[in-house]
């Protein structure tokens, strides 16, 4: 699985340090570092949505509220 987070001045702004650092903790701490891929990117052009994370191409739109939530359904979820 590939996950990308985008880490231009809108979803920096919104939050996206916080977000990888959630994204890096749940990947450690479930033991899936060998089956998903996570990178950052610069802007992905849905500013307003931000922070955007894409886990196999799909946008999602990420606050580091919701990334444990995020983290449960749409990454576990598709790996079980």
């Amino acid at each position: 699985m590939k996950m990308t987070v985008c880490i231009g001045s809108s979803c920096h702004i919104k939050g996206s340090r916080p977000v990888v650092e959630r994204i890096q903790a749940l990947i450690a701490e479930n033991n899936l570092s060998d089956r998903i891929e996570l990178g950052g990117t610069f802007c992905m052009g849905k500013c307003q949505q931000g922070v955007c994370v894409t886990v196999d191409g799909e946008l999602f739109s990420v606050s580091p509220e919701t990334v444990n939530d995020f983290f449960e359904k749409n990454v576990k979820a598709k790996l079980a």
